[in-house]
């Protein structure tokens, strides 16, 4: 009896396992699949160069084109000394929208000619003074040509601090993977496949260019330049000179951690001494007016009161 059972148990899993596999979707060639999945996707593609144009995106078709077409004639005015020095500080800024020199100070001499024509068509519209006008958009167009760069130097503040306080995080980790027995290109490509920053950036830029053919201290001393931060200019010599001399590598990261450490410990506090004089300002011009309305207000309404009433019954 029970092998009856065992048999037809074998039996009902059998035609199962055969319907299954006769209702189950038959297995293409992946080579023809990939075929058929490439040649619906060139028919997506836009054929001619028209095509190709518009699905670009506004900034990539006119106002990229635009500026650079602009940029390409003001570069044939500007001096090369001028394009090297707007170039470095592109470059030290991390050159946030990929832009070259001559783009950013065509993007310079449009936004003046553009703010002050905006508020000296404004003024005519109206029908005010348009000397006044005239001097406003003076004052505009001198605003719309200095704001880039005050934008670009606070860009280059802004990425100095990032990496200055990324640094002692950085070379701590270093540190470990230096005395883990991996060498000094292998710890900064740790650095930058485990953070997301400036600094992580720069390293692995670095490594990129070493890739190249650049040789190592060269490419050191090239991000030192960009960077333009004193600290990192420091340890890119130490590291130099400890590769020159012999000098073990792990013992001169440790020594340059623990300065980087004591420098952003001496900065916080400078910047903490200098916090009573920076509140001095919003005290005296927001703070210290609303608490004298509020404790001399009433006083000055009653002072006021009283010398009406006394003005009109003539005493």
């Amino acid at each position: 009896m029970t092998i009856v059972i065992l048999v037809g148990i074998v039996l009902f899993l059998a035609v199962g396992l055969v319907i299954a596999g006769i209702r189950a979707p038959q297995a293409g060639d992946p080579i023809q699949d990939r075929l058929a999945e490439w040649s619906a996707r060139q028919e997506e593609m836009p054929k001619s160069l028209e095509e190709i144009e518009l699905s670009q995106r506004f900034r990539e078709r006119i106002i990229l084109p635009f500026f650079n077409r602009i940029g390409t004639v003001a570069s044939r005015f500007t001096p090369e000394a001028t394009l090297e020095s707007t170039r470095r500080r592109l470059e030290t800024a991390g050159n946030p929208m990929q832009i070259d020199p001559a783009f950013f100070l065509a993007m310079r001499f449009v936004l003046g000619v553009s703010f002050g024509a905006l508020i000296f068509i404004v003024f005519i519209i109206r029908g005010s003074n348009w000397l006044q006008g005239l001097g406003l958009s003076a004052l505009f167009l001198l605003i719309g040509f200095f704001f880039p760069d005050l934008w670009l130097s606070s860009r280059i503040s802004r990425r100095q601090k990032g990496v200055f306080r990324a640094m002692p995080d950085a070379l701590d980790l270093l540190t470990i993977c230096v005395e883990a027995g991996l060498g000094f290109d292998a710890a900064m490509s740790k650095v930058h496949e485990k953070w997301d920053n400036d600094l992580a950036l720069e390293f692995g830029r670095v490594i990129q260019e070493i890739r190249l053919g650049k040789l190592r201290r060269d490419a050191l001393r090239d991000m030192a330049e960009r960077l333009k931060v004193s600290e990192m200019t420091s340890f890119v010599a130490a590291v130099i000179q400890s590769e020159q001399l012999g000098v073990s590598m792990a013992k001169v990261l440790r020594i340059q951690s623990d300065q980087m450490r004591v420098r952003r410990r001496q900065m916080a506090e400078e910047e903490a001494h200098r916090l009573p004089i920076k509140m001095i300002f919003p005290i005296g011009i927001l703070i210290f007016p609303s608490i004298l309305i509020i404790l001399l207000g009433p006083a000055a309404l009653i002072l006021t009161t009283s010398a009406l009433g006394a003005i009109l019954t003539g005493r």
